[in-house]
């Protein structure tokens, strides 16, 4: 229950004027005990309290306070276990109830107000937002944030996860945003910044040691646990999500960059600056830009560089996907260079392919010139197999296909239709049949057909005599037929007796 002006005023009356205890006002009210004693105790009043029973762990206080002073981050368990050893019979969960209240309370710790020069130093950070589902991958939507100390200028720019590149992109971007970069850069002690520390001790990612001698910034990395030394930062990844991540649609990262970029030019620049509130953002950034350092010539390369090893099929994966080469690179070692719209496979220096980057997961991106040359490859390797068993077998067929290919004729075809021949009829009759084709001039297939056709009709076999039993012969012999010209007399003559 909210503790409006009206309750205070009634527990104080109840309190003062009723002499009420603090468990009839909590009862009656329908507010819990400890907010009227908050109330009370904040009043300057002296709380009726019940008389309290005594309580099993009071025995115990004198070690328990002890010590917790001694050890002030033990477990309540572990106090439990050498309270236990000691005689207390309670159940453990309400000796934690109990231990919170004797736990002692860490002092308040007092932090100066940390003031920077114009142009001295921006501080950077990532910003978790979810994921994005593209098609059937799942990635994180994750926010770069770079403000500069003196003005609050805000770069904002979304990434597809916080990997090194994508580091190293949000800096470049940024300083190329301001068409300037301060001399000092503050992090915290991500990977991407340092890779290990021992106290003053620290040894930074080399990468992010190269980006810093590039632009010629100072990296520097705040104490660890200490997020106060990096407010500016936190503040503004809040002020991002409360005021441009909240309730906002879009349908791709694109679309998210430019409503960014959008909202950076216009409300974030439009805010009163906290150095000098007489100033917007977008004014104190013009003043700061005066002492901001002035950019190389050239930007940093933050492309993705990946060792990738293709296999017997032409096609190399990277990050989720599959993307083809030419089928005379397979089974090799070769390198990936990615940016965030395009992907290069190269051979040393030699560039293999170049393709649309694709975020999604298990997909294939095919140039289809690559795969019809190694249909092609594979189609004239089933020829070449097709005429070297010929030749192995026949010699004569290599005089037939040199001129078959006089002619013209498709030797791949050719070579197929032959072999064909050669596993029905056999080397033997083969061999004659291409002779054949050969003696009359014509070396086609049709030729060697037509021969082992005749080559067959030649090779009928005669009819062979067989030794018949009598009664088998008796079936066969011939029977001469008699002269049926008295019966037709007879037929003839019973027609003219029936007449008269």
């Amino acid at each position: 229950m909210t503790m409006t002006p009206d309750l205070i005023a009634q527990i104080l009356r109840y309190h003062y004027a009723e002499r009420w205890p603090v468990g009839t006002i909590s009862s009656q009210l329908s507010v819990h005990r400890e907010s009227v004693i908050r109330v009370l105790t904040q009043a300057g009043a002296s709380p009726i309290m019940p008389a309290q029973r005594p309580s099993g762990v009071t025995p115990f206080l004198p070690f328990i306070e002890q010590t917790l002073k001694q050890f002030p981050n033990l477990t309540a368990s572990r106090l439990y276990a050498m309270v236990v050893e000691r005689g207390y019979g309670g159940r453990p969960d309400h000796f934690r109830h109990l231990i919170a209240r004797h736990r002692p309370r860490p002092t308040a710790q007092a932090y100066l107000r940390l003031r920077t020069l114009p142009g001295e130093q921006c501080q950077c950070d990532w910003a978790h937002f979810g994921h994005l589902q593209i098609g059937q991958a799942k990635r994180p939507l994750m926010a770069f944030v770079m403000v500069l100390s003196w003005s609050r200028r805000i770069f904002l720019r979304f990434f597809l996860g916080a990997h090194m590149e994508n580091f190293l992109r949000g800096h470049v971007q940024a300083f190329e945003s301001w068409g300037s970069l301060p001399r000092v850069t503050l992090y915290d002690n991500l990977k991407s910044a340092v890779l290990e520390r021992k106290g003053q001790a620290i040894r930074f990612n080399p990468t992010l040691l190269a980006l810093s001698a590039h632009y010629r910034f100072e990296p520097r990395p705040v104490a660890p646990a200490r997020g106060n030394e990096k407010g500016r930062v936190e503040r503004s990844i809040r002020y991002i999500r409360d005021n441009f991540f909240a309730g906002r649609t879009f349908t791709d990262i694109d679309q998210l960059n430019a409503q960014a970029d959008a909202w950076v030019a216009g409300a974030a620049s439009q805010r009163p600056c906290p150095e000098d509130t007489k100033l917007t953002v977008q004014q104190a950034f013009e003043q700061e830009t005066a002492h901001l350092m002035a950019l190389p010539p050239t930007a940093f390369s933050c492309n993705e560089l990946r060792a990738v090893s293709a296999g017997k099929t032409p096609y190399v994966r990277f990050d989720l996907n599959d993307y083809s080469i030419p089928h005379t690179h397979v089974q090799r070692s070769l390198t990936v260079s990615a940016d965030l719209s395009e992907v290069r496979i190269l051979d040393g220096q030699h560039v293999l392919a170049t393709h649309r980057r694709c975020w999604d997961k298990g997909q294939q991106i095919e140039i289809g010139a690559h795969l019809q040359e190694l249909v092609q490859h594979k189609r004239g390797a089933r020829a070449h197999r097709d005429t070297d068993r010929l030749v192995h077998a026949i010699p004569q067929v290599q005089s037939l296909l040199n001129e078959a290919a006089k002619r013209g004729e498709p030797l791949g075809r050719t070579a197929t239709q032959l072999q064909e021949l050669l596993d029905v009829h056999g080397r033997t009759q083969m061999t004659a049949a291409v002779a054949d084709a050969m003696s009359r001039g014509v070396p086609h297939p049709n030729a060697v057909r037509l021969a082992l056709q005749r080559q067959r009709e030649q090779q009928t076999p005669a009819p062979l005599g067989m030794a018949l039993s009598a009664h088998v012969r008796a079936r066969d012999i011939a029977v001469r037929p008699h002269n049926l010209d008295g019966y037709d007399k007879l037929i003839g003559g019973a027609h003219d007796d029936a007449n008269d």
